[in-house]
């Protein structure tokens, strides 16, 4: 047990998928676990363990931030030995070609965040571990899920000040879209040599008004949910775990 998860040794497993939302966590547990026991529920952050295509799986609730994320990662990678986790959420895209829950599988997680200040000699880059975002990729074809691949940024401010805007935005250099845990996530990955892959699905549009300043617009629902990019993060956790019991990978 930790301060932050009183799951005894053993009921976490190898994989974990993570949202920020509690309720989102119950969600995927009750609909698409087979015999989901919540192993731990400390300060809401509700963590079940189940079956999801013949393999044991876990969905843990992080809060919202990179300093929360990073808490649960540390843990789940230090403490409970877990071996990868994919985080489910959603988020703000900056292209207009996208619609309300496309998905994005995040490359690479740009930040304003300070976490990592001092640590280093120079700017370390928090990355995907590629063979889950191979594998993702792979597992959207197969599923006929259309996916975004590439460069996110992770931003510790979701209310933005007139201040921290620039000439040059995330768009104008190629960034899919905004959301505030990726950071820590992969940090925590690269210090523990896991793997950790994040799934988003898109709900708004990032744009700029005439005085230069970031404005959010929701985007219409569709035909798609949040559903594909959860159905997406457990087919990739699954197929992550079956074919590295056969040493594909």
């Amino acid at each position: 047990m930790t301060m932050h998860n009183h799951a005894r040794p053993g009921q976490i497993a190898s994989h974990v998928i993570v949202a920020g939302d509690p309720g989102r966590v119950e969600y995927i547990a009750q609909t698409y676990l087979k015999n989901a026991e919540l192993v731990s529920d400390v300060r809401g952050a509700v963590c079940y363990t189940g079956i999801y295509d013949g393999q044991r799986i876990s969905v843990m609730a992080t809060g919202m931030g990179v300093p929360s994320m990073l808490i649960y990662a540390t843990e789940l990678f230090r403490d409970y030995g877990c071996e990868a986790i994919i985080r489910i959420g959603t988020s703000a895209g900056y292209l207009s070609s996208m619609k309300r829950h496309d998905i994005v599988l995040s490359q690479a997680a740009c930040h304003t965040t300070a976490i990592n200040d001092g640590l280093f000699n120079g700017t370390f880059c928090p990355i995907a571990d590629f063979g889950l975002l191979r594998l993702a990729d792979r597992e959207a074809h197969r599923m006929g899920q259309a996916v975004y691949i590439g460069n996110t940024v992770c931003n510790d401010r979701y209310y933005r000040l007139p201040e921290s805007y620039r000439s040059s935005s995330w768009a104008d250099y190629g960034v899919l879209c905004s959301e505030m845990e990726a950071a820590g996530l992969y940090t925590a990955a690269a210090q523990f040599r896991k793997r950790a892959l994040m799934i988003v699905s898109i709900l708004s549009h990032l744009d700029r008004d005439e005085a230069g300043r970031e404005t959010i617009t929701p985007l219409p629902q569709g035909e798609q949910t949040i559903d594909n990019a959860i159905l997406l993060a457990l087919s990739t956790a699954a197929a992550d775990i079956r074919e590295g019991q056969d040493g594909a990978l």
